[in-house]
Parts: structure tokens; C-alpha cells; sequence
């Protein structure tokens, strides 16, 4: 709903019959800190509320989830080195630990019973008086018992907390290495070497950086816990023994007696036992919901969350006053128990999340076991045998090194820096990312739920039909037939519908629009409602209706009750009732109907028949509905309306109002239309050949939001299915045949030409997966391709959704187009649940408080950028423009980032890993001089490597990647053989054997020593091997491990061309020219030669680090192996694209 009037003083109402004042007013927006908290308590109360509401599928779901609520210690240790599970199940158990997290806190509050008791029963309960409230004595005990009324801080003593910040997750092993580097340094090095202690710094330097880190997300969640504090009151008042006092609201105890009036906090939760007939309660900082509620002293739901007798903490009071009695305080409210699932939420993450930490952490896990074994060699064999080749510091010094090496430095970096780069890039497409890592997770999306109004249409709604019992017409050609001068002159039909539309409706006219036409008019309000407004206004100026009429009451529409009611008051008359809703619910409360004519005539069976039918006609031609009706009572009878005498007494108005719907007289129909966006049709094409389903959810009738659907090619089928066939096929298929059966990707439509086709896409086109398997035992079920396209589409109303069964859902689930009408918020919630209960990867569209609930259950929640600010705060992205068809992008990019980082992965790994740990193998094995020292390891990990791999993070995709069905994180992971065995074995070993031609090559030239010399050294390359000094003999290592150094460098640079595409060649997708180019990835050389320069020519390097002088042919001759190895990439792509069945082909990563 849009922005709503604010409230006026009571005595100032008998002053105001030109205005329109409102007797429920929103509540004003709360500016500062407190905001943003209550837009996140919003997200977690509209979730609770439905999770208390269903209470048997709730403690279901709690009862499955429970074993996920607190895993082992020794199993969390566990995972983080041996990654046994996919990050998709790592990511399933993350969900189901918060997931528990929230149903305990709903089980919690279904068990309450505060707002079902009497009073009586409550002051029983409670031990207090209604008048004298508690004695002193009652409440020290009490204060004792339940401590302070403040949510309880997540407080840790200032040691603990710095201990966590530098020795949390992977900083252990650091430390580790820390205390190693120290010790082979002192007293472990005999002499004592300086770049052990350099190495030491070093990492030290980087646990810093991750520990400033760690401190800057406690302060975030600090930050949070004194938003929830702010948003308490700082005293209150109170009746103990008696006497009315003011108290800190910190003081307050179960059972305190609090009084509040217009513009006081509550305090606590409280159960109203005494209210004024006009008190309002505002509970936005907790709901998200800009209407303000009746208080009553009965509970008015069972639902603890939504009974109108209880004041939650947090809340506050517009108008009115009233009394309640204190039952929950801290930690135990509600806003306490949110406050903790706000702020002990550990950070979400996505799949490509896990992904790259299985990779990191089983890098890590084998780095351990490779460093642990050559320390095993040294203690066990080398020590003894060759007992003056490797010192003690030498060999732990090594074994430390490969912990310290082993992970790809570049590997986060480059995903975080590509992750930001593409934010940006969706931002110029008008796409706001508020979570960098949920673009990789849209890139698996293979379930689109999205609103129909706002989303796929214009929001731009207008009444074009009008009908009555005996005639329909359109709206112009009514308004031609009246153009009244003022509200008198009008015929009396049309002045029912006038008022009707002129009152009971929840928009106005921008003031600084009004001098414009009326269909140019900015409105503020619900689309509908707008729509409405100018129907009204083109009828009759809507000042004759505001200056004749004085609105005491209004009701604001709500999907549950699928109605909006106004109570109104001519002058000098008596007031009456205005509703307009859905015909269905409106319908059977309705006696009477009127003509065009003005005349009333009952409304029997052929009439309503007669209604129905043009609801339908209407709807199925793409109109949204409204019945518009009046409840008038005799004038001249006060005994039969029961509004006299209670105008001004909100309480009593809502409670008879309420009642009254009944005996109605339909004054109109009226048939609205909603243009579709530009661009959805094509938008949706592009889904559906990208393998993505889109689904309609809308609270419209099913026939009006079929007709959309086709419109925006939703739905592609003639034929139509019903919940009938889905019981049907789900009775007559085997159960094991449902669970087993893959779910389907969106198929292409006919006119739709891929010219790219790949396996997966080949998948597309085949029937329903659940189809073809029962293909063998239902063959003549299914011969005819008209059956198929039948079972494609499927409309379903929301009343239809509570007898289904799991079977039904299975059947569900496997339609392609899929219409959800009529659907409550807690059912959009329940269709996001079952469908990614069976394997898809849910993204949904909101853009209020009701969609809160599906947006928060989603893989990806999407919020229009017009929509309200507790649904853009709890979506990951916000489309700014409201553009449906901008998510297209975002899809696009989530795809690219997964395969720019295999690309990334594909760079990195030959060059931290194999080229990096033969060198320490050889060393420890063969006896060879150390052929590359750890500090020039952690150069090519953590600088050299780190430019060109942000840039492949950020390549452009070599095909159409929305041509091709969404991978499967189940079957298809960041990854996989494949990519291991191209990236050590091809790659890798190229690499690796380049590096060590020049290293022997340099000690050769540099010290003409010859390979043969070089290898079974071990203990013998020491003073007057063959001939040289020991200085000069570590001269020697050290230049030619410098020339190793850059080697290995200048053969990344091949690698890195190589590893911009997967099948195509690197003249098909050059970088210098063409839509595909990346001309900075050639900056990546001069870099990478700058910093080879830098470590190797500064002689505190040379002096510090061993590193040597790399000498000028060392910087020309790996050019040629480089070549090599982009011709070696050549050929086998050259293969794959000509031989696709090859063994080769089968191979590529």
C-alpha cells in the first residue's frame, strides 16, 4: 500500500468536513539507527507469524530439522580439512541450522497462552491486581528471578574476544607456522638465518589483516544490538501498590500493571486488559506493516503474533490509551527473541562460497599431509643417512613452507574483486547487488517465482469496464454519458458507484500533479487503489464527494480478508458502509444489486449466475475484478443502524463495522487492466532457453492471471492443466517413480532458434523426465504430443493448495509453467518450501511486507525498486528500475563468475601447487639444492599470479551461456577430475618441467656444474664440490632458483592466454580486438616482470631471502616454452571442437 494520511487531534474532527481524516493513521517513519533494525525485525516477525500459524508442519519441519542445530565440534573441525560433503549439502545444513533456529522460537511462542486466558485469569496467573498492581516485595523477587527488561548483550571479556579474532578459522595454521618460522630461526638455526624470521613477520602481517577483518564484523553485530536497545522506551509508567510512578522500563517484572497513552513505547510484552475505544497500537518496528491496529482486551487470533490483545515490545501507541499487564520481559518477548536471531546469525553463504573453501580446504588438508611427510623423510631417513644435507630449521622450515604456499594466494582475492566488478557492471544495468556473493547463486537459479503487478505489468492499472445488473459499458462511455458539473447532477447509479469509488479507497492525488490531465496524475497508493481513484475522478471531481462526506472508519484491504470497508457520514444524515473486494468473497454477502437505471432488484440465483459468468469473461480476457457494493440503513430508524451514536469511537466502529458485511447491495463491477511490461515476452523466452522455469504467483483470479501469463508467454500451451489432472497423474503413478524422476528444465518454444546446442540443451527439448520414465510401463498414456503440451502448463488457486499431498507436489513440481492464483502470503512461502524441497533453486520476487516470508525461504530473494523498504531490505537484489527484464543480466553475470573462476582455478593451481611442490619434492627426494625458496613461492602465490587472475575472474563468456540449462550443483561442481588432471597433469607439468630446464640450465651456464651433479647431491653440495666455495655454490642456487622464479612467471603467461577459453581458440576470442577482448591482460606481463626486478636486483632481498640476480637470458629464454605450452592448449581445443566423442573432448575441464 502507498503512503497514508496521518492522524488529527479528536476535537479537531468536527472542523474538518472538507478533508478526509483518517481514524487509523500511520505511524510517522522513525528516522536514525532504528530504521534499519526494525526493517530486519520486520523480515524474522512476518516469518515467525507464519511459522506459529502452522502449527503442524512447522514442528514437523523442527523436529527434521533439530540435528542440524548443533553440530559436533569435532565434525565442524572435520569438514574444514576433509571436505567430505558438496557445498551444496553444506549450504542445505547451514539452511537447516537457522531454519531450526526459527521454528524453536516459533514452537516457544505457539506455546504461550497469555492472549487466550481471561483477565481473570491472567491477574491469577500473573499474581498482580488490576488496580493496585504489584506490591514492592513482588517486585524485588521478581527483579531477582527474571533480571533486567533488556534483550541480554552478547558480552565476552576483551581477551576472549581478541583471542578469537586472530586464532579463528584457518589463522590457526598460520600461528602454527608463525611458532615454526620463530623456532628455525631460534634456537632450532645453528646459525640462526634471518629469513626464517622475515617468513615469520610475514605471515604474521597477513593474520593481522584477517584478524582487523573478524573485528570489523563483532562491531557490525555489536552495532545491531544497540539498534535493539535504542528501540526500548527509557522509563514508563507504572501502578505499584497502588500509586501511579514512573520507573526505567529496565525496572519493569512479569506482572508489572503499565498504563500508555498517545505516543508511548511499550515496554514489554503486555497483555490489554483496559483500553479507550480509539486506542491504536503501530507495531511497524516489528511487522513492517504501516497500518496501525485496534487494541481490544479479546483476543481477536490465536496466532500469538497476531492477536489484537497483546502490545509487543518494540510497538507504540498513536492514539488512545490503555492498560496491560506485564507477561514477557528481556530476552523472553518478543523483540528479545528476534534480537537473537538477528544477531547470533552466523553470515549466509552460497554455494560458490563452499565451493571455493572445499577447494581451499582441501588444498590446506594436503599441504598438511606433503609438509608432514618431508618432515617424516628428513627425521627418519635424511638425518641419518645424509645427516649434513638438511638442517633440523632447514627441513621444518620447508615443511612449514608448503602450508604456507600451497593455497592459491590469488584465489579469494580474485573472487571478491570479480564479485565486485560484476556488481558494478549490473548496477549500470540498473541492478543492486546488496550481497556481493548472491550473483554466482542467481547463475544456478532454475525456478523464478515473480509477482504479476509491478513485475511483469506496468503497475499502471485502469478501469476500462463498468457493469451493472442490465448492462455493461465502458468507463468513457459512462462518463461521456454523465460529465456532471458537480455530484447532484449525476445519475443514480452512477452517484452509488461514484461515492463507492470516491470513498472507499486508500489513494490520493499528488498535489503537484493536480493541474494535470487525470490519467497523467501521480497517485500514492496501492496500484488498484489508484486505479479506482481516477475512475472517480473521472466521473466527479473527488472534492464533492470529500466535502459532502466525512470517512469516520476505514478497514485497508488485506489478502486475507480480500475486502476494504469504509464507514461514511453525509452531513446531516446518518452513516453507512462502502465495500469493495474480490466477487467471490464479496458475493455471497451480497441481497440486492442495482441497474442502470438506478433501481435495486434482488439479487437471486440467475443473477448471480449472471455475475459470475462476466467475472470470468472479464478475467479471461485479462481484467482484474472488483465487486463494488453499499450498505445503507434507514434513516429514519436509529434502532436498525447500529453505527449512530459510536462515529467517533474507533473501537466500536471496527467491531460493529466488521459485522455488518452482510445484506449487501452491489452497486458495480468494474474490470481493470494492467499493460504488460515491454519486454517481458522476450525476457521470458530468454528463461526459458536458458533452462529456467517462470512462475506466476499473484493474489489475482486464476482466469485473469491465465490470460497474463499467456501474454508474457508464462504459459505457451493451448491446453491447460487443473488440480484435478495433477491428482489424477499423482494417483496413478508409483510413488518411487515421483521421488526418483530429475525435475525439468524450462523448454524452448518453437519460434525460439538456439544455433548453439550442446548436450545439456539437447536435454531440453526431451519430454517431462518424470514422462520418460514412466514411458516404458504407460507407453499408450503417453503417444500423443498433444498429452505432453498438456501437462506443460498448470494453473492452480491458492484455496486449492491445502489438500494437497506430497504425491500432488511431486506432480507439480514437473510442470514447466506453472500459475499460482489466489495465493495467501504463508501459501507463496509454502510453494518456494516444496519446490525447493524437491532440488530447484528458487529465486523470488516481492515487493511488500507479505512477500517477506517466500523472499527469506528463497535461494534469492528479488525486490522491485518500487516496492517497500522492509522488502528491499530483505532481498539480496533490489531491480532498481522495477525492470523484470534487467534480472536477465543478473542471471547472465551469475553464470559467467562460475566459469571465470574455473578459468581462474585452471591459472592458479598448475603454478601454486605443482610447479611449487616438485621443486621441495626433488630437494627432499633426489637431494637437490632447493630449486625454489618459500619466498619466492609465496611471491608467485600472493603478487605475481593476483593481477592476471582478477582479470580472468572478469572475462567475457566464449558462447551464450543463456542458451544452455543451469548447471546442477548436485552433479557439477567449482571443481572436479577433470579440472585436476588439466591443471597438474597438462598444464602443470609443462610448467614444472620449464622451471627446472632453467634452473639447470643456469647452474650450468652461471657455475658449470652439470645436471648430473646437481641431482643425489645431498650432502655433498657443500665446501669443494666440484670445486667451489660453499658461498659460491649458494650464490649459484640462489641465482638459479631467481631463474627458476622467472620462468615459471613468463610460462604463466601462455597459461594465461590459454585459459581465457575452454573450447575456443585464442585467435576465435583474442584479447587485443573484437566484442570479446581483454586488452589489460597484456599489463599482466611488464607487472609480473616488475616484480621479478624488484625481489631479485635489491640486494636486502638477495641478502634476507636468497634471492640472486636473475641474469638477462633467463628472461628470454622460457619465451619459447610459454609458446609451447599455448600450442600444446591449441591442439587440444583444436581436438574438442573437431572431435566432440574423443577421449580428449571427454577430458576437457
Amino acid at each position: 500500500m502507498g503512503p497514508r494520511h496521518s492522524s488529527l487531534p479528536l476535537a479537531a474532527k468536527a472542523a474538518t468536513t472538507a478533508t478526509r481524516p483518517l481514524t487509523m493513521p500511520a505511524p510517522t517513519r522513525r528516522a536514525g539507527r532504528n530504521g534499519r533494525l526494525g526493517l530486519r525485525a520486520a523480515t524474522e516477525f512476518r516469518t515467525l507469524s507464519i511459522q506459529v500459524g502452522e502449527e503442524e508442519r512447522s514442528t514437523r519441519r523442527l523436529q527434521s530439522a533439530r540435528p542440524f542445530m548443533h553440530p559436533r565440534w569435532w565434525r565442524e573441525l572435520l569438514n574444514e580439512l576433509v571436505p567430505f560433503r558438496s557445498a551444496l549439502r553444506l549450504r542445505e545444513a547451514e539452511g537447516r541450522q537457522r531454519e531450526a533456529a526459527l521454528l524453536q522460537v516459533a514452537e516457544s511462542l505457539r506455546g504461550l497462552r497469555h492472549h487466550l486466558c481471561s483477565i481473570d485469569e491472567l491477574l491469577v496467573q500473573q499474581g498482580t491486581s488490576s488496580t493496585l498492581g504489584l506490591e514492592a516485595q513482588a517486585v524485588a523477587r521478581r527483579a531477582a528471578k527474571h533480571g533486567r527488561n533488556v534483550p541480554s548483550p552478547t558480552l565476552r571479556l576483551m581477551p576472549l574476544r581478541v583471542l578469537s579474532w586472530f586464532y579463528s578459522g584457518f589463522n590457526r595454521f598460520n600461528w602454527a607456522s608463525v611458532v615454526v618460522f620463530f623456532l628455525c630461526w631460534k634456537p632450532i638455526g645453528n646459525p640462526p638465518q634471518s629469513g626464517n624470521m622475515a617468513m615469520a613477520i610475514v605471515v604474521i602481517l597477513v593474520i593481522c589483516l584477517q584478524a582487523m577483518f573478524a573485528a570489523w564484523q563483532e562491531w557490525m553485530t555489536s552495532r545491531t544490538m544497540h539498534e535493539i536497545t535504542d528501540m526500548l522506551p527509557a522509563e514508563t509508567t507504572v501502578i505499584r501498590d497502588g500509586t501511579k510512578a514512573t520507573v526505567l522500563s529496565a525496572d519493569l517484572v512479569p506482572g508489572d500493571l503499565v498504563s500508555l497513552y498517545a505516543g508511548d513505547r511499550v515496554p514489554a510484552d503486555l497483555r490489554l486488559i483496559n483500553v479507550s475505544v480509539d486506542v491504536l497500537v503501530d507495531r511497524s518496528a516489528l511487522s513492517g506493516t504501516t497500518d496501525p491496529t485496534i487494541g481490544t482486551t479479546a483476543y481477536t487470533d490465536t496466532n500469538y503474533l497476531e492477536t489484537r490483545n497483546m502490545a509487543m515490545m518494540g510497538a507504540s501507541i498513536t492514539q488512545g490509551h490503555c492498560k496491560g499487564i506485564v507477561v514477557s520481559t528481556g530476552d523472553r518477548t518478543v523483540l528479545g527473541r528476534i534480537n537473537k536471531l538477528v544477531v547470533s546469525k552466523p553470515p549466509e553463504h552460497t554455494i560458490l562460497q563452499y565451493e571455493v573453501r572445499r577447494l581451499v580446504n582441501a588444498l590446506t588438508t594436503v599441504s598438511l599431509a606433503i609438509g608432514t611427510l618431508f618432515i617424516v623423510l628428513w627425521a627418519v631417513w635424511l638425518r641419518k643417512s645424509h645427516p649434513g644435507f638438511l638442517s633440523a630449521s632447514d627441513a621444518l622450515a620447508n615443511g612449514v613452507g608448503v602450508l604456507v604456499t600451497f593455497v592459491p594466494g590469488g584465489l579469494p582475492i580474485s573472487f571478491t574483486l570479480a564479485l565486485t566488478a560484476i556488481a558494478k557492471r549490473m548496477q549500470r544495468h540498473s541492478v543492486l547487488i546488496k550481497n556481493l556473493a548472491t550473483i554466482e547463486t542467481l547463475g544456478i537459479v532454475n525456478v523464478i517465482c515473480c509477482e504479476k503487478t509491478g513485475t511483469l505489468t506496468q503497475r499502471r492499472i485502469a478501469v476500462t469496464r463498468v457493469g451493472f445488473a442490465d448492462r455493461e459499458t465502458t468507463l468513457d462511455a459512462l462518463v461521456e454519458e454523465q460529465a456532471p458539473a458537480g455530484i447532484d447532477e449525476l445519475a443514480p447509479a452512477a452517484r452509488r458507484l461514484y461515492e463507492t469509488a470516491a470513498l472507499c479507497c486508500d489513494a490520493e492525488f499528488e498535489a503537484m500533479s493536480m493541474h494535470l490531465p487525470v490519467d497523467e496524475r501521480a497517485a500514492l497508493g496501492d496500484a488498484t487503489d489508484c486505479a479506482i481513484l481516477r475512475m472517480a475522478e473521472h466521473i466527479c471531481p473527488l472534492r464533492h464527494a470529500r466535502m459532502l462526506y466525512t470517512t469516520l472508519l476505514t478497514i485497508p484491504f488485506s489478502l486475507r480478508r480480500r475486502w476494504m470497508l469504509t464507514v461514511c457520514k453525509p452531513e446531516n444524515s446518518h452513516p453507512f458502509i462502502l465495500i469493495k473486494g474480490a466477487p467471490e468473497t464479496l458475493l455471497p454477502h451480497c441481497t440486492s444489486i442495482q441497474s442502470s437505471t438506478g433501481d435495486i432488484v434482488p439479487l437471486d440465483e440467475a443473477m448471480r449466475d449472471r455475475i459470475d459468468d462476466t467475472q470470468r469473461r472479464w478475467a479471461n480476457e485479462g481484467c482484474r475484478v472488483l465487486l463494488l457494493c453499499q450498505r445503507r440503513f434507514p434513516d429514519d430508524s436509529v434502532t436498525d443502524n447500529p453505527l449512530i451514536g459510536i462515529e467517533y469511537s474507533t473501537s466500536a466502529l471496527y467491531n460493529v463495522a466488521s459485522k455488518c458485511i452482510e445484506l449487501l447491495c452491489v452497486v458495480g463491477l468494474v474490470g481493470m487492466v494492467d499493460p504488460v511490461r515491454h519486454g517481458i515476452p522476450s525476457a521470458i523466452d530468454t528463461f526459458r532457453g536458458a533452462g529456467i522455469r517462470v512462475f506466476m504467483v499473484t493474489g489475482d483470479y486464476a482466469p485473469t492471471a491465465a490470460f497474463v501469463a499467456r501474454q508474457c508467454k508464462i504459459i505457451t500451451s493451448k491446453e491447460v492443466a487443473g488440480i484435478d489432472e495433477v491428482k489424477a497423474r499423482a494417483a496413478q503413478q508409483p510413488a518411487e517413480i515421483l521421488a526418483s524422476a530429475t525435475l525439468p528444465s524450462a523448454q524452448p518454444t518453437n519460434d525460439m532458434a538456439i544455433d548453439t546446442e550442446s548436450d545439456e540443451t539437447r536435454n531440453m527439448h526431451q519430454p517431462l523426465a518424470v514422462d520418460s520414465q514412466l514411458s516404458e510401463k504407460h507407453e499408450s498414456q503417453l503417444d500423443s504430443r498433444e498429452q505432453q503440451s498438456a501437462r506443460r502448463s498448470l494453473v492452480v488457486s491458492g484455496p486449492e493448495l491445502a489438500a494437497l499431498r506430497t504425491r500432488d507436489w511431486d506432480v507439480i513440481a514437473r510442470y514447466e509453467e506453472i500459475v499460482f492464483a489466489r495465493i495467501m502470503p504463508e501459501q507463496k512461502l509454502q510453494v518456494v518450501e516444496e519446490m525447493r524441497a524437491r532440488g530447484s533453486i528458487v529465486a523470488v520476487t516481492g515487493d511488500d511486507v507479505n512477500d517477506l516470508p517466500a523472499m527469506l525461504a528463497a535461494d534469492v530473494g528479488i525486490a522491485m525498486g518500487n516496492g517497500s523498504e522492509v522488502a528491499k531490505d530483505a532481498a539480496e537484489i533490489v531491480l532498481l528500475t522495477s525492470n523484470f527484464s534487467s534480472l536477465v543480466t543478473a542471471i547472465e553475470s551469475g553464470r559467467m563468475i562460475f566459469i571465470n573462476m574455473k578459468k581462474v582455478i585452471v591459472y592458479l593451481l598448475p603454478m601454486t601447487n605443482m610447479s611449487e611442490i616438485v621443486p621441495s619434492l626433488l630437494n627432499v627426494v633426489l637431494g637437490l639444492p632447493i630449486p625454489l625458496s618459500t619466498f619466492l613461492m609465496l611471491v608467485i602465490n600472493v603478487i605475481t599470479d593476483v593481477w592476471a587472475s582478477v582479470l580472468l575472474a572478469n572475462e567475457e563468456p566464449e558462447a551464450d551461456i543463456l542458451q544452455r540449462p543451469p548447471r546442477d550443483p548436485k552433479k557439477e561442481g567449482l571443481v572436479n577430475v577433470r579440472l585436476f588432471v588439466h591443471a597438474y597433469l597438462f598444464i602443470g607439468l609443462m610448467e614444472t618441467l620449464a622451471g627446472h630446464i632453467m634452473f639447470f640450465l643456469c647452474i650450468y651456464l652461471r657455475g658449470g656444474i652439470g645436471p648430473q651433479h646437481v641431482f643425489l647431491a645431498f650432502d655433498k653440495w657443500t665446501d669443494g664440490y666440484m670445486g667451489k666455495s660453499k658461498q659460491e655454490l649458494s650464490a649459484i642456487v640462489n641465482m638459479s632458483g631467481s631463474a627458476h622464479f622467472m620462468g615459471l612467471v613468463i610460462m604463466q603467461w601462455g597459461n594465461m592466454f590459454a585459459a581465457r577459453t575452454r573450447r575456443l581458440s585464442v585467435v576465435q576470442q583474442n584479447p587485443l580486438w573484437g566484442p570479446k577482448r581483454n586488452p589489460l591482460l597484456l599489463v599482466a606481463i611488464p607487472i609480473s616482470v616488475a616484480v621479478a626486478l624488484f625481489f631479485s636486483e635489491i640486494d636486502w632481498f638477495n641478502r634476507i631471502f636468497l634471492t640472486g640476480k636473475i641474469p638477462v637470458e633467463f628472461f628470454f629464454l622460457p619465451l619459447p616454452f610459454a609458446l609451447a605450452l599455448l600450442a600444446a592448449e591449441e591442439l587440444r581445443k583444436l581436438l574438442v571442437r573437431r572431435y566432440p566423442q574423443s577421449l580428449v573432448a571427454r577430458m576437457a575441464w
